[in-house]
């Protein structure tokens, strides 16, 4: 298990330092600041001691050949807050542009993975990962990189000044260090699983907020707000108890490595004395010594309090990189594109689930026609939108094939066949942004002529002229629209692109009576001559349809026009009468 550990850190230090690749520009003078910094740090020392001993007695100092000294001194001090500070610069730059790099990756990726990785993850998680892991990688790389490399210099340099001045008291530090190491790997062993876990509740936490928060209705409305806060304070409480715990094995790190460093320090000054007394060393080698004592246990000290952030920045990564380097989409076999579409559409032996132990829909056949009004109705999970999702290719069929005018569907780019689709759905989305680019995020080069008339069209023109800027005025999903406003400016969206084919996924669902009745004017001018899928539970609205598909199970059982299906008085004539049935 530990090796294991160890194994997985290193792989996700591996990819972390191809992410600084870009930047070994920067990186390189991070080396060379700590490296001068810290010699500046160590000479420093020498200086001091070279003055104390020109301090021979009360009343006699050598003033004159101390003077040089001090101003070599403060040359070396400036140096050395200099090149503190040009390291901290690279550092910065390196780990900033590092993480912005690795945050673009993960929201392209997001652009690239099927709707299966988002509809199987909690959206809150995703977020924590893009926003709250990677700020946990920067402040890793920021406080990693730059006391790493001025520790393992100060080290190996405060190593080499002692050996210089007397080797038998730079034994005594050197053997002592064991201890240091010792401290900090048992350290950095018992952060590791806390600071993991802690970022997996993390991600739960926020998830469980977003969730909350954007269905705060649904909470008020069932009376949950008890059983949400609850739920909410359990985990809260995990995150806690784990917290607590991995910042208790982090604040370890300072009083063990100071109480290493304490016994560091009592050897040199022991030993020192000693050989001080008998003339081994001078009383300013000893004043040096004392002063690289400090320095060289200092940076164990600083590595093992960093100890705990790269811990959490490792933990962070590695959950970046797991959706980084997650499944994409299968990419399309080739550049065919569909051009010119008629709106013929086949389903031939259609087979798919979303879970492979819990089958959904098997042998689908179906073949629509340019022009044809389809719509497709059933019971709540029979497959309605998973049809929807396999004609737009949202996912893949596991056998058999879709054509569109005789084209696998799998056989033409993506975009392509989407862009040969025009979908209305249930749930509107609403973007950031003024009405006018709401209404043309499928049309980017439509006229002002053509977006009004859309929304004329979709009977939404009168209330934006009633806002306050009309088309300019800056809308979002959450900014008090009503959720049938939010609807028809997404059915004049629709309106707008005009494509050859159309989804009518219970576009008119959160539309009154009223409205819908224009509405379905405008559909039936819009869709002429196109084909349509529709999907709808309120049956009335689908009696002119060419064909309507009744589905249960995952299969039709039932298919015709509105008065066949009834005079056959079965699944779909209890449907439809069940609407008007009185309880």
């Amino acid at each position: 298990m530990k090796n294991n550990k160890k194994t997985e850190n290193l792989v996700i230090l591996k990819k972390l330092l191809r992410y600084t690749r870009p930047y070994t520009f920067y990186l390189v003078f991070t080396i060379i600041g700590a490296i001068v910094s810290s010699a500046a740090a160590l000479y420093a020392p020498v200086l001091i001691g070279q003055a104390v001993d020109l301090i021979i007695d009360r009343g006699n100092v050598d003033f004159e050949g101390m003077l040089p000294i001090l101003i070599q001194l403060a040359i070396v001090v400036a140096a050395g807050a200099v090149f503190q500070w040009f390291m901290g610069y690279c550092t910065n730059i390196l780990s900033q542009r590092t993480v912005r790099d690795m945050r673009i990756d993960a929201f392209n990726k997001l652009e690239r993975v099927p709707l299966r990785y988002i509809d199987s993850t909690a959206h809150g998680d995703i977020i924590s990962r893009v926003v709250a892991d990677i700020d946990t990688v920067s402040d890793g790389l920021l406080q990693g990189f730059q006391q790493l490399f001025t520790g393992v210099v100060t080290i190996f340099g405060t190593l080499i000044f002692m050996l210089s001045i007397n080797v038998g008291i730079s034994l005594v530090v050197i053997l002592i260090t064991p201890v240091s190491l010792l401290v900090a790997s048992t350290i950095a062993r018992l952060c590791s699983k806390k600071f993991k876990e802690q970022a997996a509740l993390r991600g739960k936490i926020t998830a469980l907020s977003e969730e909350y928060i954007g269905n705060q209705r649904e909470v008020k409305a069932f009376c949950r707000e008890d059983e949400s806060e609850e739920r909410f304070a359990q985990l809260n409480a995990e995150l806690y108890r784990v917290g607590v715990k991995a910042q208790f094995y982090s604040a370890l790190t300072n009083p063990s490595t100071r109480f290493v460093n304490g016994l560091v320090y009592a050897g040199v000054g022991i030993f020192g004395a000693l050989s001080a007394i008998n003339g081994g060393i001078t009383v300013g080698q000893l004043s040096c010594f004392l002063s690289y004592a400090n320095q060289y246990t200092k940076p164990f000290n600083e590595i093992s309090g960093v100890i705990a952030e790269l811990q959490s920045a490792f933990a962070g990564a590695g959950r970046v990189f797991e959706m980084i380097e997650s499944d994409e989409e299968i990419p399309d076999t080739d550049n065919k594109t569909l051009k010119n579409v008629r709106g013929d559409v086949t389903l031939c032996n259609v087979d798919f689930s979303y879970t492979p132990e819990k089958e959904l829909i098997k042998n689908l056949n179906l073949s629509v026609n340019k022009g044809e009004q389809i719509a497709i109705v059933g019971p709540t999970g029979c497959g309605k939108t998973t049809i929807i999702n396999l004609l737009m290719r949202f996912y893949d069929t596991d056998s058999g094939k879709i054509t569109v005018d005789g084209n696998d569907i799998k056989s033409v780019t993506r975009n392509s066949l989407r862009e040969s689709y025009g979908m209305v759905l249930q749930e509107t989305w609403i973007f950031k942004g003024t009405v006018r680019d709401n209404i043309a995020y499928g049309k980017q080069d439509a006229t002002e002529e053509e977006i009004i008339s859309a929304a004329k069209s979709a009977h939404c023109h009168s209330f934006i002229m009633r806002m306050k800027n009309g088309y300019d005025t800056v809308i979002s999903d959450d900014d008090g629209i009503s959720q049938g406003q939010k609807q028809l400016l997404c059915i004049a969206r629709v309106m707008l692109a005009m494509p050859p084919m159309l989804i009518l996924d219970e576009a008119t669902s959160s539309i009154d009576t009223n409205t819908e009745m224009k509405i379905q004017s405008a559909f039936a001018k819009m869709t002429e001559g196109k084909t349509c899928f529709i999907v709808a539970h309120r049956l009335s609205t689908i009696k002119n349809s060419d064909t309507i598909l009744v589905m249960d199970k995952g299969k039709i059982i039932e298919i015709g026009n509105h008065e066949q299906l009834l005079s056959k008085n079965g699944f779909y004539a209890e449907l439809y009468n069940s609407q008007f049935k009185r309880t």
